[in-house]
């Protein structure tokens, strides 16, 4: 291709971004009706919001609704240009948090959809950050992670559901005897770690929130002397982690990778595996047969401190910049109708964050239905740390054998370093 005639289609390719964009800032569509930017970036779920998109536009004829699939990026640069999104629902991380922090989104308290929300979800969305005054996020999906466990494998050699931390014990040890590895290990991608091993050996053993409180109160002081920090509080749950790293998982595990755990784990070659609900779905395009539960992980010996690990995988938000607000509220209110909200979460194995919103139907996650129901759950340590804590890494490194406390104690030396850099370091900083 010649260069003038790159630069021919280059000058085309300009003029039509000129006119998309001045479609956008106008804010009306080509039949009349108002634009709605919508965004919305979870790839699994791009397929059903469409077709929500495409009903909501059918319903009526005042708004259309325009779904941008860009990612968290594109959206904090509207933000500084001045022209963000009418609505976002996203997943609720430590970019997203910087909106609700920097008090630049709507006051959705007063909505009908805000008035469905449980109580117990505000002080999770608190622990990153608020906007005094002003509710501005409403969980829209939360997904619960847990132990995954093979039903058949279980039901062959006599077990039962572990509750506490010895029980759990006894499970494993009956697996090797019988030549089944206990736990499928996916130890080479950090991330599986942070989230699962890491994430669910701390939240079934301390209290996470508290925790994460109190070490937001304490700042530079952490350390050794302080009333709580890592070497302190995490050392002892740590240490069985890598009790059940090293003793109780295939042989490799520091190698295999989490496509090659997916696949191993649905061939049968291990009982338990370290995964949120989002493996199910790769786990049965290789076995869809395979019978499947949840349980969470227990770390103590009282049943009492079992929760499993959840996250804001979408959070619904306006911009007070927002060029179409009124579009933007109709078309949240319209996500929150019940046969909505509840058919999403069950395509994703979500749970709904609704007061009358009824349990996922499908038999995997079943097993955390109760302790969802009772408010036992839980952010994980992995997400609530400052992003300048390295803390994938170092749960990769402590599954892998490193020594916990000098491990721990770095990690109490990094908080309390951002905490000088940073006074107003907490919680709020953290995913």
């Amino acid at each position: 291709m010649s260069r003038r005639l790159t630069g021919a289609l280059r000058v085309a390719a300009g003029a039509v971004g000129l006119t998309l964009t001045a479609a956008i800032l106008t804010g009306c569509s080509a039949s009349g009706t108002q634009d709605v930017h919508f965004t919305f970036n979870k790839r699994e779920a791009i397929t059903f919001m469409e077709q929500t998109v495409a009903d909501y536009n059918a319903s009526q004829d005042e708004y259309n609704v325009v779904m941008d699939t860009s990612g968290v990026d594109p959206i904090s640069a509207s933000f500084v240009r001045g022209n963000p999104p009418d609505l976002m629902l996203a997943n609720y991380n430590h970019e997203v948090s910087r909106f609700v922090q920097r008090c630049v989104l709507e006051d959705l308290s007063e909505t009908d959809a805000a008035a469905t929300i449980r109580d117990e979800f505000q002080p999770l969305l608190d622990q990153f950050g608020t906007c005094p005054g002003r509710t501005t996020a409403l969980p829209y999906s939360v997904m619960a992670a847990s132990v995954i466990y093979n039903k058949t494998i279980f039901e062959e050699n006599g077990l039962e559901v572990p509750t506490t931390w010895s029980e759990l014990l006894e499970v494993g040890d009956t697996l090797k005897a019988n030549d089944i590895n206990p736990f499928y290990g996916t130890f080479a991608d950090a991330w599986t770690v942070n989230q699962g091993w890491f994430d669910y050996t701390l939240g079934g053993a301390i209290d996470v929130q508290s925790f994460y409180d109190t070490m937001a109160e304490q700042g530079t002081e952490v350390g050794p002397d302080s009333e709580v920090s890592f070497e302190k509080d995490f050392l002892e749950p740590i240490e069985k982690m890598q009790l059940l790293a090293s003793e109780y998982t295939q042989p490799g595990a520091g190698s295999r990778l989490y496509d090659v755990g997916n696949v191993a784990f649905a061939n049968g070659e291990a009982a338990m595996y370290m995964q949120g609900p989002w493996a199910l779905s790769q786990i049965e395009i290789t076995n869809p047969d395979l019978e499947l539960g949840t349980f969470p992980l227990p770390m103590t010996e009282d049943p009492a401190d079992l929760k499993v690990r959840v996250n804001m995988d979408l959070v619904t938000m306006i911009p007070e910049e927002a060029s179409n607000k009124e579009g933007a509220f109709d078309f949240m209110e319209y996500l929150f109708q019940p046969d909505i909200i509840q058919a999403y979460n069950e395509s994703q194995l979500g749970f709904v964050p609704t007061k009358d919103g009824e349990a996922p139907s499908d038999p995997r996650v079943e097993g955390m239905i109760p302790y969802y129901d009772a408010g036992a759950f839980y952010q994980g340590p992995g997400i609530l740390n400052p992003r300048a804590i390295p803390t994938e890494n170092y749960a990769q490194a402590l599954v892998l054998g490193t020594n916990a406390e000098s491990m721990l104690r770095t990690m109490d030396a990094d908080w309390a370093r951002i905490a000088f850099r940073q006074p107003a370091v907490s919680s709020e900083e953290g995913n």
